[in-house]
């Protein structure tokens, strides 16, 4: 049975669309949207006929953060069970950070606390001009933990300092301006032509090249894979020397060089 509060949808191209569905209350968080967002990414990790992951909020706005009614739950909540509720939230994310498939956002309205989390684990993000962004959680006493590490990771600590500790609203400009999202457009309609236009490039490409380079970002990244200058030039010289003696990569060129599209795109399957 398809969950109730996401939406799910996998069209012909392999293209899954995620859409949060709780217009009612913003699509806020609750334990139930954690739940079904942790079993949707548990079973895609090895999808092979996934090609990438779109997330979009149903209604006027993308995600309003923590739902109130949970979170009034949760601060009564005794220690063991409020400390497995923020594991969850925090698998969660880590789960959909590392996902395989490149995962796209849409957001329009707002992305506030965890809506902001949810835009920092995308590989691609577009917002519309009237969409507002927001880490409120001091505002309430609380602070932005389970999704500190992707959104640190993605605007940095600089301007992580100031949106943690002030609370305070900012832009979809302000938004592309410290990477958070990497276009702004006038309205729904154009946000989902510049998504579409992503998403071609995406199917154009070989889709475990498209895999091993973001474990490859994730890694780079990653203070603990880093190691040596030596050990990090000699890692990603053997991943390239991996990549280039498998099929796809044999593909790739042979399709160059013979002026045909890899058979991995939809031309050739047609």
């Amino acid at each position: 049975m398809q969950p109730k509060s996401i939406v799910v949808k996998k069209d012909s191209r392999g293209v899954l669309t995620l859409t949060l569905n709780r217009p009612e209350v913003r699509n806020a968080f609750n334990d139930t949207v954690v739940l079904e967002l942790t079993q949707i990414f548990t079973e895609i990790q090895n999808d092979s006929t996934l090609r990438a992951v779109v997330l979009r909020g149903e209604g006027p706005v993308f995600c309003a953060g923590g739902d109130l009614n949970w979170m009034k739950k949760a601060v009564e909540f005794a220690p063991a069970e409020n400390l497995h509720d923020a594991r969850s939230v925090a698998h969660l994310f880590q789960l959909m950070d590392d996902c395989p498939k490149p995962l796209l956002a849409l957001v329009q309205g707002a992305a506030i606390g965890g809506g902001v989390g949810l835009v920092s684990v995308c590989d691609v993000a577009f917002a519309t001009e009237d969409a507002k962004f927001g880490l409120s959680e001091v505002r309430l006493g609380v602070v932005p933990a389970c999704i500190g590490p992707f959104v640190v990771a993605k605007i940095g600590a600089s301007q992580a300092r100031r949106f943690f500790i002030t609370g305070e609203r900012f832009s979809a400009k302000k938004a592309e301006e410290i990477g958070l999202v990497h276009g702004v457009y006038p309205g729904v309609n154009e946000a989902e032509a510049a998504l579409s236009q992503v998403l071609e490039s995406v199917l154009e490409s070989g889709p475990q090249a498209v895999s091993v380079a973001k474990k490859l970002i994730a890694d780079l990244c990653s203070r603990d894979e880093l190691g040596t200058q030596e050990e990090v030039l000699e890692n990603v010289a053997q991943l390239l020397a991996r990549v280039r003696a498998g099929r796809e990569a044999q593909e790739g060129f042979r399709a160059f060089l013979e002026k045909r599209k890899p058979r991995w795109t939809l031309e050739e399957k047609k």
